[in-house]
C-alpha cells in the first residue's frame, strides 16, 4: 500500500457510499452528506472524536485512506473522523443532526489545522483490504457483524480472494471470516428469491448477529439444508428449503408487512431456544401458529424437564409471595385471599395426584397424607 501522506483540503474529501459500516442504514448515492453526517452523529459516536479533537487537533499519525473514483476523493478508512472534521467546520450542520453548535465549537488555531487532512492516496480499493480488513474485522477498532460481513464479501467477490486468504491475512483463527460470509450469502439469497427484504425488518437496524451465530447451530443448518455446504457457497440454501428460508428469517427479524415481530428479544437465550424449537415438529407448528418462542421452547423439551422446571418456578414464586405478606396482605382484601386459595388447591391437587402416581410405584402401601412434607 502506498505511504505517501498529503495534505488534501478536506472540502475535496468524500463520504464512502460503499462503507460497510452505514450499508445497513440504506445508503445509496442519492444519500446526502448531511444524512450520512447524521447516521455517523447518532450511531457511530462521531461526539466522540469531536471531543478528542477539542482537546488534541487531530492526529496526524493517524491519516485517512482515500481513493479516486468518478473525479471524487472517497475516504475509505475515517469515515467518522470526516464527519467530526466536517461538523465542527460547519456548524451549522448541528441544526440538521439536532444538536446544540457549542458542542462543536473548537479553538481557532484547531479549526484552521483542519482545513487539510492527511490522506494516503491508494491507486483502488484493493491495494488497502489488508490493513482495513485487520483494523475493523478482528483488530482494535472492530466494525459490527453485519458491517464486517459486507466488507469480507466485498473482499471475495470483487477482490477473488479466497476466505481462507482473507482470514489468514487479518489474524482470524476462529473462522468467524467464513461464518460472516455464509450468513451474508444466506441473506441475499433469501432477498434474491422475494424472501426477505431488509428493509421490511421490525427493528430499525439489521441485528445480522442473531443469524451468522444462529448458523453455527446444528438445528439452524438442519432446517435450512446447509449441514455440509461449503461456507463459501453463493446461494447455500436448496429449493426445497427455501420457505424454512422464509420462515426462519422471519422469526429472527420480524417483518412490518406481515405485521410480525421477531422472536429473538435477546440472543442469549433465545436464539438456542429457537433453535430447540426448530428441531422439534410440535413446537415449530406451534411457533408458525403464533405461539410465544419460550412456550413453544417448552414443549421441545422433554417433559419431565418442563414439568420439573415448572414446580421450581412456583416454589420460587411463592417463596417470594411470603416474603411480601406481611406488608402486602392487609387482612382486608377478600379477593387476595381468594386468589390464595386458589393457589394453594391447585398445590394440593398437583400433589395428590403426584402422590398417587408415587404410591403406585410403592411396596410399602403408606396411607399418610403427605409423604414428604417439605424440602
Amino acid at each position: 500500500m502506498k505511504q505517501k501522506i498529503e495534505q488534501i483540503a478536506t472540502k475535496d474529501l468524500s463520504f464512502d457510499y460503499q462503507n460497510p459500516r452505514i450499508a445497513e442504514f440504506g445508503i445509496t448515492t442519492k444519500t446526502t452528506e448531511q444524512e450520512i453526517i447524521q447516521i455517523l452523529w447518532n450511531v457511530m459516536g462521531v461526539e466522540e472524536i469531536v471531543l478528542s479533537i477539542r482537546a488534541s487537533g487531530f492526529f496526524e499519525h493517524e491519516p485517512l485512506l482515500a481513493v479516486k473514483e468518478d473525479g471524487r476523493l472517497i475516504i475509505i478508512e475515517g469515515n467518522r473522523r470526516l464527519a467530526a472534521v466536517k461538523c465542527i467546520l460547519n456548524r451549522e450542520i448541528a441544526d440538521y443532526i439536532g444538536i446544540n453548535k457549542n458542542q462543536l465549537s473548537v479553538s481557532p488555531e484547531i479549526k484552521d489545522s483542519l482545513e487539510y487532512l492527511p490522506v494516503i492516496l491508494v491507486e483502488e480499493r484493493k491495494d488497502a483490504w489488508k490493513f482495513i480488513g485487520f483494523k475493523h474485522i478482528n483488530g482494535p477498532a472492530k466494525w459490527g457483524s453485519y458491517a464486517k460481513a459486507q466488507y469480507i464479501s466485498q473482499i471475495k467477490n470483487e477482490y477473488d480472494i479466497p476466505l481462507e486468504e482473507i482470514a489468514s491475512q487479518i489474524g482470524d483463527t476462529h473462522k468467524t471470516v467464513q461464518k460472516l460470509y455464509q450468513g451474508l450469502q444466506v441473506i441475499e439469497q433469501a432477498e434474491q428469491l422475494g424472501k426477505f427484504n431488509r428493509t421490511d425488518i421490525s427493528a430499525n437496524r439489521l441485528y445480522f448477529s442473531h443469524l451468522y451465530t444462529g448458523l453455527t447451530y446444528e438445528g439452524f443448518k438442519d432446517y435450512l439444508g446447509i449441514k455440509d455446504i461449503s461456507e463459501d457457497t453463493k446461494n447455500p440454501v436448496p429449493e426445497d428449503k427455501w420457505d424454512h428460508l422464509e420462515e426462519l428469517l422471519t422469526w429472527l427479524f420480524g417483518s412490518r408487512k406481515k405485521e410480525v415481530d421477531a422472536v429473538i428479544l435477546s440472543q442469549n437465550p433465545d436464539l438456542r431456544r429457537l433453535d430447540a424449537v426448530i428441531r422439534n415438529k410440535e413446537a415449530t407448528y406451534a411457533l408458525r401458529d403464533g405461539v410465544p418462542l419460550i412456550q413453544a421452547y417448552e414443549l421441545s423439551q422433554p417433559k419431565n424437564e418442563t414439568f420439573e422446571q415448572s414446580l421450581l418456578e412456583a416454589k420460587r414464586a411463592l417463596q417470594k409471595a411470603q416474603s411480601f405478606q406481611t406488608e402486602g396482605f392487609d387482612g382486608k382484601d377478600v379477593a387476595m385471599l381468594k386468589l390464595a386459595a386458589t393457589v394453594a388447591k391447585m398445590a394440593d391437587e398437583l400433589y395428590d395426584t403426584m402422590e398417587k402416581k408415587w404410591k403406585s410405584l410403592q411396596d410399602n402401601g403408606s396411607t399418610k397424607k403427605r409423604l414428604f412434607s417439605e424440602e
